[in-house]
């Protein structure tokens, strides 16, 4: 759970991007999980589109059905799983539809798919997306076709993602693919491999391509961005194998974040997920240099304490989180924070549960994402630790977490009111037609009236009046 997940009432959500003249197929193509999965959609369907695919939210008119997967969650599997019954009915329709599944799930119930509840033609690997045409040439022949292999290599580089469902203002940009912290709790390092970083040249050709093409913010993205380091290609585990030139030219997170900085300098820069253990302080200094770098860091944590982040094989402890986020704070006084946390993992007392509250309290988080632990096969915890918390006191704990982050949201968002902040507008407000919605550089989300003259991808001067847990209301201040 190193990254954060896409909001809910996106999940399972399916996009669509304008036609390419000449292409006769249809794709439908769902995403669920993380930003990871949601970009990895768009390569997806980058590569499809030059093998004759336009994409279609009418799953009925589809000839290849694609389900991008995530495994971090119960839930997210409950769903595919329902969703992949609903379209085996579809499919007694329409025999020669094609229907896959990408992303986590693929690697980890390939078999299940596949062999022993015949939902799926096509199981695809996160690493194996250039294998498509090639896996789709067989199952027209009729065959079921399978890559999962893990790859040290691949990142995608030179494949321009198109963009599924955005708002041509915002976008992801992939830097980093695979995690190398074996978290006891978690499956993505089994699912997405090992960490590799994609080559700077091409991570600034894209941002660039983004500014030329209407964009205001991108969000760099990774499952551990802290971790990226481009030595000239492969994984970061090989580093110490390096030339001492490759080591001496080495690019790491903090000096990417520089480059792209410079390389558009109006551009809006946000970077998820981040790790504490990997998280240095040179990249709040980079915040505090540049101005278009935004005030805000997802820092997962996951327990507020020792003995849990220890069970977790968290590679840091409670003292070096509060003194890096200390830290942070004074090198960016403005920064804001939002956190993962786990509740009721194997052996949590009582007293563990109050020393997350307690750290809670001290961080004083803007939001979080918070979950009851639930036990993911094929991970460590899975197969040598006992999932003891019964599911009342589990529940119990998630709501004092929730309820306290309340507490702090409404706090946080307090302390932005009475101030002017610089809006990027992203869209009109769910509630109000009249009304825009965007986010400051703390990625607080804000509303306010509409002016005449304004447009989606402004960045104008809100004054903040009001606000509630979390959202800030306000007014464009008038030149």
């Amino acid at each position: 759970m190193q990254e954060k997940y896409i909001d809910e009432t996106k999940q399972g959500e399916a996009f669509a991007i304008a036609e390419k003249a000449g292409n006769s197929k249809k794709l439908f193509l769902e995403s669920y999980g993380c930003q990871m999965n949601f970009s990895d959609s768009e390569i997806v369907a980058s590569i499809l589109n030059e093998q004759g695919y336009n994409t279609t939210l009418k799953v009925e008119e589809a000839d290849l059905i694609l389900l991008n997967t995530c495994s971090i969650r119960e839930k997210a599997e409950q769903t595919v799983r329902m969703r992949l019954s609903q379209f085996k009915n579809l499919k007694k329709e329409k025999p020669n539809m094609t229907v896959g599944v990408l992303g986590c799930m693929a690697e980890r119930l390939k078999t299940k798919f596949l062999e022993e509840e015949q939902l799926v033609d096509l199981v695809v690997g996160p690493d194996a997306y250039r294998d498509l045409p090639n896996l789709l040439k067989e199952t027209e022949d009729g065959r079921d076709a399978i890559n999962v292999i893990l790859s040290k290599e691949e990142t995608y580089a030179d494949i321009n993602p198109v963009r599924l469902g955005g708002n041509g203002v915002t976008a992801f940009v992939t830097i980093t693919r695979g995690c190398d912290n074996m978290c006891t709790f978690c499956v993505v390092p089994f699912t997405r491999g090992r960490e590799r970083s994609r080559d700077p040249h091409s991570i600034l050709e894209e941002c660039k391509s983004l500014w030329e093409n209407g964009y205001k913010e991108i969000t760099l993205l990774g499952q551990n961005v802290d971790s990226y380091l481009w030595y000239g290609g492969g994984p970061k585990k090989d580093f110490a194998k390096a030339s001492e030139m490759q080591k001496a030219t080495a690019v790491n997170f903090a000096q990417l974040l520089d480059l792209v900085a410079k390389a558009v300098p109006e551009m809006r820069i946000r970077f998820s997920t981040s790790n504490p253990q990997d998280m240095s302080l040179d990249v709040f200094k980079m915040m505090a240099k540049h101005d278009n770098i935004c005030k805000y860091v997802h820092l997962p944590v996951q327990s507020g304490s020792n003995n849990m982040l220890e069970a977790m094989n968290r590679q840091h402890t409670r003292e070096e989180y509060l003194e890096l986020i200390r830290k942070a704070k004074e090198i960016v006084p403005e920064v804001a924070f939002s956190q993962d946390m786990i509740v009721g993992f194997c052996n949590e007392s009582e007293e563990d549960h109050q020393d997350t509250l307690s750290l809670m309290k001290e961080v004083e988080y803007d939001y979080g994402y918070m979950f009851a632990y639930s036990e993911r096969p094929g991970t460590p915890a899975h197969k040598k630790m006992e999932d003891n918390i019964p599911a009342d006191v589990k529940q119990r704990r998630l709501a004092e977490v929730i309820a306290l982050q309340g507490e702090l949201s409404r706090k946080r968002m307090k302390s932005y009111v009475g101030k002017t902040h610089k809006i990027l507008i992203e869209g009109i407000s769910k509630k109000n037609k009249n009304q825009w919605k965007g986010r400051n550089s703390q990625n607080a989300v804000c509303v306010f009236d509409m002016l005449e003259g304004q447009k989606i991808g402004d960045i104008v001067d809100v004054f903040v009046f009001d606000n509630t847990q979390g959202t800030l209301l306000g007014e464009t201040v008038k030149n």
